[in-house]
């Protein structure tokens, strides 16, 4: 019942919890990722009409009268320009007037059609980074853009923007055409894209980047740097993302982040704008609510947890304890006793199990008591002393100890019995028996050997003790008066180890003492007189004496 209670409050809250966090984690994904490609748009058309912008000015600055005359009148030696004379002045003050009208330009340059730098903005001429395409660009798109590279001077990122210089010329009498003669170029600073990018950075972790079709990363609305154009995607995960480009997934970023992103192509520059925000912001919301609801469950779990420790307590643990106590019980076990805490079924079946095991305690105890006593006088019976008796001989053999034995047989019982009857038989065999036993000690063990035969075992007592109380029976006896007639006793005394070491020998030697006091006329002490262990411990040859028996 516990078990299908919390089954069926979980199964349904832990569903809803799910269906729940499904339904909110879609409805999160789809708003942000109409967000993210919103912005994305934005950030791709900035740097797209940003790069137009670019090459515009380039070619109005290409078309000019200045640049394309003294261009055609460079002087060349051995296939290149001259970088001297009037017309390489008029081309290096013409670009640097146009370069301090212009911020983004970090140089601007005037080549030939072979790429040879024929005049610049740059205090020296640098080696110019033109792609490999340079001439087929130029005449074929119309402008030429180099591959991404960190300025020299270590502050800031850069590209080369190419537009071609075309030079009229006739063919025929009345057809003009145009010939490529060189190209206009300028060094661009792409911190003002950062700039842009940054503008457009979804929520308050995610970026925007703009790299190449290759994957390489050229820069970042979270900042710019020469470690970071080192980094990127590879050209396998930057296809996947084009692949899918227009459209809001979740992938992972190439800095092992989770992010939900999209990827959109600059037609200008032919790179890609990837913007991207960490999955853990996009899904906060529904994280939270997650967190709330598997709050809920845990507290739900937690008072269902208590509710069945309380059912354990009440039902669970006291069925428990019966379940034991019964496995003890039948294993012998009836030292069993269990609490009764609480009302009920439970508590009645615990009373009925604790009255049924004191009854089998007593119904025991009584079959232990009489297993070892006899029924007649109440005595330990032949059984039970002989178990006494071994053990006595253990005890005392370890510690050095004596103890005695007294052998008593009631004179012509068998005579007195066919004579009045074996009622009076009986009542002579109790009286012995209680004067046997209002004459002993707390520790001494006295039994019914068998028949009209008593024996008595008495610890720490010597032969001499041994036949005192023997003396002390007889005499009593001898004084009572019995309803048919009276009755005198025969004993013989037996010691440890001056006797015998061991229980058999014992008793053998205080019977025969017994019959020795039997063949004397009855009614008389007899002691065994001779030691029945040798030097060595073992038992000697000879036979019983009297020792000191007397008549009343």
């Amino acid at each position: 019942m516990l078990m299908f209670a919390v089954v069926a409050t979980l199964l349904p809250s832990l569903t809803t919890v799910w269906i729940s966090y499904i339904e909110n984690k879609r409805a999160l994904q789809a708003k942000a990722s109409e967000a993210l490609l919103g912005l994305s748009a934005q950030a791709l058309r900035e740097v797209d009409l940003w790069t137009k912008q670019l090459r515009y000015d380039l070619r109005v600055f290409s078309i000019s009268d200045e640049v394309i005359d003294n261009l055609q009148r460079i002087p060349l030696a051995k296939g290149e320009p001259v970088h001297s004379g009037i017309y390489f002045a008029r081309l290096r003050d013409y670009v640097n007037s146009v370069r301090d009208r212009f911020a983004d330009y970090t140089e601007l340059l005037v080549l030939d059609h072979h790429g040879h730098v024929v005049a610049t903005s740059a205090p020296a001429i640098r080696p110019v980074p033109l792609p490999p395409d340079w001439a087929t660009d130029l005449s074929r798109n119309g402008s030429a853009i180099g591959p991404p590279y960190w300025d020299s001077t270590g502050t800031h990122p850069e590209m080369l923007v190419s537009v071609p210089i075309e030079s009229g010329r006739r063919a025929g009498r009345s057809v003009d055409a145009t010939h490529v003669i060189g190209a206009i170029a300028a060094r661009v600073n792409l911190l003002p894209v950062a700039d842009t990018l940054r503008r457009f950075a979804p929520g308050e972790s995610g970026q925007i980047y703009l790299m190449t079709r290759t994957g390489r990363i050229v820069v970042s609305s979270r900042g710019t740097s020469r470690e970071l154009m080192r980094q990127g995607y590879s050209r396998a995960a930057a296809n996947a993302l084009l692949a899918r480009e227009g459209r809001a997934i979740q992938f992972g970023s190439f800095t092992g982040d989770r992010v939900l992103g999209s990827a959109r192509v600059v037609p200008a520059l032919d790179w890609i704008v990837v913007s991207e925000i960490p999955t853990r912001e996009a899904f906060a919301q529904v994280a939270r609510l997650r967190n709330i609801s598997l709050a809920v469950v845990t507290l739900l779990l937690a008072v269902l947890g208590g509710l069945a420790y309380l059912l354990s307590l009440l039902i669970v643990r006291p069925v428990n304890r019966l379940t034991q106590a019964a496995a003890n019980v039948a294993k012998g076990d009836l030292d069993v006793g269990l609490p009764v805490t609480t009302g009920g079924e439970v508590g009645y079946l615990t009373e009925v199990f604790n009255n049924m095991v004191a009854r089998l305690r007593e119904s025991r105890t009584d079959l232990e008591r009489l297993s070892v006593t006899d029924p007649l006088t109440g005595l330990y019976n032949r059984l039970r002393m002989m178990e006494v008796l071994e053990n006595e001989v253990r005890r005392s053999r370890r510690l050095h100890h004596q103890f005695a034995v007294v052998m008593a047989d009631v004179d012509l019982f068998k005579k007195y019995n066919d004579e009045h009857g074996h009622p009076a038989g009986d009542h002579v065999l109790k009286r012995v028996a209680a004067i046997m036993r209002e004459s002993s000690r707390d520790v001494d063990f006295v039994a019914r050997y068998g028949g009209e035969e008593f024996l008595i075992m008495m610890p720490e007592t010597e032969l001499d003790g041994g036949t005192q109380y023997a003396e002390r029976i007889r005499k009593k006896l001898a004084s009572e008066r019995l309803p048919a007639g009276e009755i005198t006793l025969s004993l013989g005394i037996s010691a440890f180890p001056m006797h015998g070491d061991t229980a058999d020998q014992l008793i053998a030697e205080a019977d025969a003492a017994l019959y020795l006091a039997k063949r004397g006329g009855g009614d008389r002490v007899t002691a065994a007189a001779r030691s029945k262990i040798t030097a060595s411990g073992r038992s000697g040859s000879g036979g019983s004496t009297p020792a000191g028996p007397t008549r009343p």
